[in-house]
């Protein structure tokens, strides 16, 4: 395998620190072409689908990409903004706060986002960094639970372009933080703020991204890790067992997924005579077409057709200012032993860019 062509090697050159913050990745348009071409590399990828790959893959380009494309669009457009996805929209803004929080305790490290999947790759990313002189990277996914499916893939999409790659910089992983106090606190905090404003609710529904039933038995911390993060949760809210659910959304195709799942169990809910339920999603760190048109949408309306009378869907932590510190913290720990002080071009800059950056969180 040839190597990628890359800025001629600087000897001497002083260290550049950076933290590559990774997200799952959105259609470029909430149009059929772009899903189309989105879909076909999210579910092309080995660790999304863990089938014999030739039959998936007529399966794949025989039913799913002539089929569900079209569907996918018209929900991508029913959330998409004028700027476009939001899922892009706050994983940007997340990662110029990040810099800008790092930068106000004088660490010189730049930070760019990059997708898994669809545009703004890791592999461009990775590329931009290194002709600017980056030579460490640390990487961090906006998934704080792991799973194999997420996390391991975008370590696999950094392991790829690492393998066409002659000088590497030297690389940390986060693998996870779904039981980090900030991460749980800022949580908490922004439920306990939706209650204030708007009362308690009869439940709580913790709902996570579902993943099949057997990653469990494979070995995948994923569900332990959801399980904990919930209870941490639960216990910060001062919740008993009986005033919150966890379950599971986003089921694809009819094998068997983490139970129980989200929307049957509002349905039940709601015939139940349950009248008021609030739904948070802790997996998603940014509101995206998962919980902006599955939850606040479909799953609302479901809840109320089968009897349930209000429905309220708390927010993702977006740009939340004690999420961005709780990304800060957790990112200051990785790069221990770093010497990120002052390093070139960036701790100049990021100090005067925080004061703009903590008013657009506030807007």
């Amino acid at each position: 395998m040839p190597f990628n062509a890359e800025p001629p090697y600087s000897h001497g050159q002083a260290p550049r620190t950076a933290v590559l913050y990774c997200n799952l990745g959105t259609p470029d348009e909430p149009t059929p072409k772009a899903v189309r071409r989105y879909l076909a590399e999210f579910l092309s990828d080995h660790r999304v689908v863990e089938i014999p790959r030739l039959l998936w893959m007529l399966i794949l380009h025989g039913v799913i990409l002539r089929t569900r494309p079209a569907k996918s669009a018209a929900k991508y457009a029913s959330i998409w903004t004028p700027e476009g996805s939001p899922l892009k929209l706050w994983t940007e803004k997340q990662s110029k706060l990040l810099q800008g929080w790092l930068g106000q305790r004088n660490h010189g490290v730049k930070v760019r986002y990059a997708m898994r999947y669809g545009s703004t790759s890791i592999a461009s990313q990775l590329d931009a960094l290194k002709a600017e002189g980056v030579t460490r990277v640390l990487v961090l996914s906006a998934y704080p639970q792991y799973c194999a499916a997420t996390t391991a893939s975008v370590f696999d999409a950094v392991y790829t372009w690492a393998a066409r790659t002659r000088t590497l910089p030297e690389l940390r992983f986060v693998n996870h933080y779904h039981d980090h106090p900030d991460y749980i606190g800022a949580l908490a905090n922004s439920i306990q703020r939706h209650w204030k404003a708007n009362g308690r609710p009869d439940q709580l529904v913790m709902s996570f991204h579902g993943v099949p039933a057997r990653t469990l038995a494979l070995g995948d911390p994923y569900h332990c890790e959801c399980m904990k993060t919930a209870r941490l949760l639960a216990a910060k809210l001062n919740l008993s067992k009986e005033q919150y659910k966890v379950t599971f959304q986003s089921r694809l195709g009819r094998a068997k997924w983490l139970e129980p799942y989200t929307e049957p169990t509002l349905i039940g809910m709601g015939r139940a005579g349950v009248k008021r339920v609030d739904v948070v999603c802790p997996g998603f760190t940014s509101d995206c077409l998962e919980t902006l048109e599955e939850i606040s949408m479909e799953a609302r309306a479901a809840f109320l057709l089968a009897g349930g009378k209000t429905f309220h869907y708390i927010p993702c932590l977006n740009d939340d200012p004690e999420w961005i510190t709780a990304l800060c913290n957790i990112s200051e720990r990785h790069l221990g032993g770093w010497d990120t002080q002052d390093e070139p071009d960036v701790a100049a800059t990021a100090t005067s860019r925080i004061a703009a950056l903590a008013m657009g969180a506030k807007q």
